[in-house]
């Protein structure tokens, strides 16, 4: 009754994410092994990346876990997971600056993540209607409103995943600059930052691609509904 033919595409998108999410961890864990020429650990590569940029207020906290790496722009904290914070890694180095990069994005305004930072409530309270409105929409063909509305929530989301794409490339793009240009890494190490920022990248990406072809769905069935 809910197959779609968009279900296939929605189907290899899904492989793609998972093999993302493969691929991140196994290009994290490969470069996780190679050690930075200058010995910097990803700490010392954030703190002085923080410090080149003015932002000497800005402490950097380590967490537990693997890759639970991230900004907190309310509380304008750098938080670094154990293995990322300790470590003098290719990887660690590499994603330590780019968490970096959004402290500097939130420290000049960056527009794509002030509209991400200005987007989230909405974002948080339509990504918990969407889904049961949609839910409803499709079980009660007499209230094909509900899933119009689950579908103007949907779309919320959706421009949430887009919006959060320019705003990731653009802190990787910031903190391989600074990588280079404060001598963080050597030019033969730069192919290894680029593998590990791309590899994080695409898991936003598969994310964001998944998202619209739901949307696309929703909209074909709502569409189809109204012209019968």
């Amino acid at each position: 009754m809910f197959f779609h033919p968009m279900d296939f595409l929605i189907i290899i998108a899904f492989a793609l994410s998972l093999w993302a999410q493969f691929r991140v961890k196994g290009t994290f864990n490969k470069w996780a092994e190679v050690p930075t020429y200058s010995g910097m650990t990803g700490y010392e590569a954030a703190r002085r990346m923080l410090d080149a940029n003015g932002l000497h207020d800005v402490p950097i906290e380590p967490v537990p876990g693997s890759l639970t790496d991230h900004y907190d722009p309310i509380h304008r904290v750098v938080r670094l997971s154990e293995p990322v914070y300790y470590e003098n890694s290719i990887a660690a180095v590499s994603v330590a600056c780019h968490e970096v990069g959004h402290a500097i994005q939130h420290k000049v305004h960056y527009p794509m993540l002030t509209l991400r930072h200005n987007m989230f409530p909405v974002v948080n309270f339509a990504s918990g209607v969407a889904p049961l409105l949609i839910l409803a929409g499709l079980f009660f063909q007499q209230f094909s409103f509900l899933l119009g509305l689950g579908i103007i929530f949907f779309s919320a989301a959706v421009a949430f995943q887009l919006v959060t794409l320019p705003v990731e490339f653009n802190a990787s793009n910031r903190a391989r600059d600074v990588m280079v240009a404060e001598g963080f890494i050597t030019n033969d190490e730069e192919r290894g930052v680029a593998k590990v920022l791309n590899a994080a990248a695409l898991t936003y990406v598969a994310a964001a691609l998944i998202s619209v072809l739901e949307l696309l769905k929703y909209i074909m069935i709502f569409n189809n509904r109204n012209n019968d």
